[in-house]
């Protein structure tokens, strides 16, 4: 299942606090799927649609999958990314795999 850090956690809050809408979150869909991986398409959403997966956070944070995409995001991590210009992004990332013994 997808994973979410904190810090990307509060940016959808913040985010989705402006819309001024309670159950307003991050959603993830598929738009094109390529032979290298799937091109996903990431917008602001009044709520869930038939289908997706919802994961919420305590802080209310909350991002809505839809199946394929899900599917594919199923291994990686969520997170929020500063570029030189100082201007943020979401990121998704590998999850670190447990290493044996930790």
């Amino acid at each position: 299942m997808l994973a979410m850090t904190d810090a990307a956690a509060e940016a959808i809050t913040a985010l989705t606090g402006q819309e001024g809408q309670a159950d307003a979150g991050l959603r993830f869909a598929v738009q094109e799927v390529e032979e290298t991986g799937a091109q996903l398409g990431l917008s602001v959403a009044p709520s869930p649609e038939d289908g997706d997966q919802v994961l919420a956070t305590e802080g209310g944070a909350k991002v809505f999958l839809e199946p394929k995409a899900a599917e594919f995001l199923d291994d990686k991590v969520l997170d929020i990314q500063q570029d030189d210009e100082g201007q943020m992004s979401f990121a998704v990332l590998q999850q670190p795999e447990d290493t044996p013994g930790t």
